[in-house]
């Protein structure tokens, strides 16, 4: 398993039903392979650096996980194909082996 970081941001004015659907399907898609999901941290509602989409806002969300390599590209699209989440980076880290 290699360390991953993920970090998304939905619509500020999206309610906590939304948010916490998001969450579940982004722990259904690490977990279901043997994936472990380590840390989420809440960043709450920050400015963008421009316009996206019509929003000036965002409510990030950052997750710290490991999981096999082949399961970033599912995860990568299930991240694409919900529509409440606006954008999102998943990144490698080397430091948390």
């Amino acid at each position: 398993m290699k360390a991953y970081e993920l970090l998304y941001f939905v619509d500020p004015a999206s309610n906590d039903e939304v948010r916490a659907g998001v969450a579940k399907r982004i722990e259904v898609a690490v977990v279901t392979d043997g994936g472990t999901i380590d840390n989420v941290e809440d960043w709450g509602k920050r400015k963008l650096a421009f316009e996206i989409d019509g929003l000036t806002e965002g409510d990030y969300t950052l997750v710290n996980f490991h999981a096999d390599p082949t399961q970033i590209a599912e995860l990568d699209r299930v991240l694409r194909i919900n529509d409440a989440v606006k954008r999102h980076m998943i990144v490698r880290r080397d430091d948390k082996e």
